[in-house]
């Protein structure tokens, strides 16, 4: 009898195993060390907190800014460009056009309601030393100052892997559903949040990649050059900025493979995250050799 029970159960296992799903869209965050934090958020909002953390990175800002507008994003909308609110109110820092923001069509517009979020904070005076909620409200002038606060530890292990002081820290499963991805599409946005000058300085052919045409005669490899007379950790940091904000966006620009410093991540192997390597393929060694990021889109 007990032999029949484990048979059945072996059985359901079994079946239960090759009936399930892909795992779930996801992307997570984990902290330095066995005690570092995990933070889970879904694709949307990854993609979101990306374009917060590319703009203020693209202003020069500190951490402590980019952390600052995470966390308020979180509690406005949860990291989510909605079109509607209190009263007014839309967008990613439910920011309100009759209070001087901006039209609602542009408020709905990421990168535009983040620069405007950070063209407030930086006016508060020592924003940068305050409480974040204090910071915070200064800017949006809630009806509840306090709540900013309970997403601090999130924020700030966020803005580790956007900024890149985290190293190989944000996965992203993506789910097989959509098209090709488009490099020209890839580089449009990194230039509109990052800045017009993110694929200059890396030489002939800086920002096209290598092999065949893609999408639109693009090549299907976007490489993204490092700054070549910044120190190597600043290289180091800069490069796992812009890997991270790769992979934050894989959902939306279909991009299926992100290689630096010699690791990879790739959509296909959702259980790898980070934890694979380049190995001696063609893409490893021009990484390598040149200093960049590369990303690959589907095709």
């Amino acid at each position: 009898m007990a032999c029949a029970v484990l048979l059945a159960l072996a059985g359901y296992l079994a079946v239960h195993i090759r009936t399930a799903g892909p795992a779930a869209p996801r992307c997570t965050v984990s902290g330095a060390g066995k005690d570092g934090g995990t933070y889970e958020l879904e694709p949307e909002q990854a993609v979101n907190a990306a374009t917060i953390g590319a703009v203020g990175s693209s202003r020069g800002l500190p951490e402590r800014a980019i952390t600052i507008a995470l966390a308020t994003a979180m509690q406005e909308s949860g990291l989510r460009n909605i079109d509607y609110g209190d009263r007014d109110s839309v967008g990613l820092f439910q920011q309100r056009p009759t209070q001087g923001w901006g039209t609602a069509d542009l408020i709905m517009d990421p990168v535009y309601s983040s620069g405007k979020f950070y063209d407030q904070l930086v006016e508060v005076p020592g924003y940068s030393r305050l409480p974040l909620t204090v910071a915070a409200q200064k800017v949006q002038r809630s009806g509840f100052p306090q709540a900013y606060a309970k997403h601090e530890p999130d924020a700030a292990l966020l803005t580790s892997a956007l900024t890149g002081r985290a190293a190989a820290a944000l996965d992203c499963v993506t789910g097989e559903d959509g098209g090709p991805g488009d490099p020209a599409q890839v580089r449009e946005k990194l230039r509109r949040e990052f800045g017009k000058d993110v694929l200059a300085g890396g030489g002939p052919g800086a920002g096209q990649g290598s092999g065949g045409a893609g999408k639109s005669g693009s090549a299907p490899i976007v490489s993204v050059p490092l700054p070549a007379t910044a120190s190597a950790a600043d290289r180091d940091r800069r490069g796992w900025e812009l890997a991270h904000w790769a992979v934050a966006h894989a959902s939306d620009l279909r991009i299926a493979r992100v290689s630096f410093a010699g690791r990879v991540w790739d959509a296909t192997d959702p259980a790898a995250g980070w934890g694979g390597t380049d190995g001696n393929s063609p893409a490893a060694d021009r990484e390598r050799a040149s200093g960049e990021v590369l990303i690959s889109t589907v095709q």
